[in-house]
């Protein structure tokens, strides 16, 4: 794509020679996502906030996070990212692939941050997916004079470490305390005020450990619960499986379609997540989360397939960790009401980032390390509990590492496809090979989850509250 005509009109203007400020990338660069290769150049990005008095453009380092409470703070506003949609639209009329990181797009007000004066040369985004702009300090200095220049984006750097050192409950804790400015309770449940859980849950969970265990205790439990029974019967009849003849019962949906092991754990993860209230509020353009998980949970079933059968890790287990492996969510949405309209909103505005670094800013604490320290509490299976702390760590090794891996590969394939917030990332070949896992089969799994997204949209909305 070459550069458009709105780039090269405020390029004129300061009489910047388009042969100097525009450098073409090779086939290699080409390749990596465009967030990720900005950010391994230091680049200035751009985005477009907004609210009722209208537009604003901000111009930041890639390699940061924008903090929208700084940018409202220096304007005296309540400016939000502008919806996906507009963006799209603006981009379309203006034959732009991004938003450049040039001031006076249309005239907007443009706030810049002051971290991007200090360079002594500085590569900035062109609104192209193949080219950038390069600027010399004095030249960008000169684009925007008529700009507001402050300090308005934190290093990302230092918010994605996961510390170690630093146990998971005293990290909840911390936050807990942050936020409540009270005295810590001496039970991690009482703190978090969370729900105990239901007596479905326990019994289930009581079931996976009876090694007696079969099909009809199973079915009896779920029975119980009529939601939970229709919700069972539901995904077996869905499309997606394609079982031959009408699902009559949840005796019928166990032997013919979904199995003993996959009903169990099915009906486990559906119990949990009727334990927390699903937010209406979300990042714009986020799955739903029973989408978001029944997508993970078909991914993941789709992937363990494709391992050979003597490298695999349990079906059920991987299964249940994609169906709650944004469990955390819930838990940040029902604890820290005010923190989680901040998340949503910085979300918004930093869309080449990963929600961890997001929570750690604002919480000093990430919704993995919630949910897999509710989960211990609930005395879950450890290839649970490993599986959603460890997800977002490819470098973790220990004895379930294959199920924290599972969700880490089938998240960045996912993301690949526009399924899911954040910036596309590549797969390290290392974590394939540690599975076991051929990443052309890889690439196939997703491809058929992405034919079948009708029918999987469909079980997802059986699922969520009407």
């Amino acid at each position: 794509m070459s550069l458009s005509s709105s780039v090269q009109n405020i390029l004129k203007k300061q009489h910047i020679p388009f042969a100097n400020a525009v450098v073409s990338l090779s086939e290699n660069d080409t390749s990596r996502w465009h967030d990720e290769y900005l950010r391994s150049m230091n680049a200035a990005k751009s985005i477009i906030l907004q609210d009722g008095q209208g537009k604003v453009q901000v111009i930041f380092p890639a390699d940061r996070l924008l903090d929208l409470k700084a940018v409202n703070q220096h304007l005296g506003r309540e400016l939000h990212a502008a919806r996906p949609d507009d963006i799209a639209k603006f981009c379309r009329e203006h034959q732009l692939t991004t938003i450049p990181a040039l001031p006076k797009l249309e005239g907007l007000q443009t706030l810049v941050d002051s971290s991007l004066m200090e360079r002594k040369e500085l590569w900035a985004d062109s609104g192209s997916d193949n080219q950038l702009l390069h600027f010399s300090q004095a030249e960008f200095a000169q684009i925007i004079e008529d700009a507001k220049v402050v300090d308005l984006a934190l290093p990302l750097a230092p918010l994605e470490i996961d510390d170690a050192s630093i146990s998971d409950t005293d990290h909840i804790l911390n936050a807990v305390k942050n936020f409540t400015k009270l005295r810590i309770k001496q039970r991690l449940e009482e703190t978090l005020e969370l729900p105990p859980l239901s007596d479905t849950a326990q019994r289930i969970i009581k079931l996976r450990v009876n090694p007696n265990a079969d099909i009809s205790d199973l079915a009896q439990i779920v029975e119980t619960d009529p939601s939970l029974a229709a919700q069972v019967v539901s995904w077996a009849a869905s499309p997606y499986y394609s079982a031959p003849g009408k699902i009559k019962s949840i005796h019928d949906a166990i032997v013919r379609v979904l199995g003993f092991d996959m009903v169990l754990n099915l009906a486990l993860g559906l119990s949990l997540g009727k334990q927390m209230t699903i937010p209406k509020e979300g990042p714009h353009g986020a799955l739903p989360y029973w989408q978001q998980s029944v997508y993970m949970a078909a991914t993941i079933e789709g992937l363990v397939t494709a391992i050979p059968r003597e490298y695999r890790p349990s079906f059920g287990m991987a299964y249940l960790c994609g169906l709650l492996h944004n469990f955390g969510y819930l838990i940040l949405a029902e604890v820290f009401p005010p923190y989680f309209h901040s998340f949503c909103q910085m979300a918004d505005a930093n869309r080449h980032v990963e929600h961890t670094t997001i929570e750690r800013h604002l919480l000093g604490v990430t919704r993995e390390q919630l949910a897999s320290t509710l989960m211990s509490l609930w005395s879950m299976p450890d290839e649970v509990v490993i599986g959603l702390r460890q997800q977002n760590n490819p470098a973790y090794k220990g004895e379930y590492q294959s199920y924290a891996k599972l969700i880490f590969v089938a998240k960045r394939l996912l993301a690949q496809h526009n399924l899911g917030l954040g910036p596309k990332q590549p797969i390290p070949a290392e974590i394939f090979a540690e599975l076991h896992l051929d990443p052309e089969k890889a690439n196939t799994t997703v491809a058929n989850i992405i034919e079948s997204s009708k029918d999987l949209a469909h079980i997802a909305h059986q699922l969520s509250p009407h």
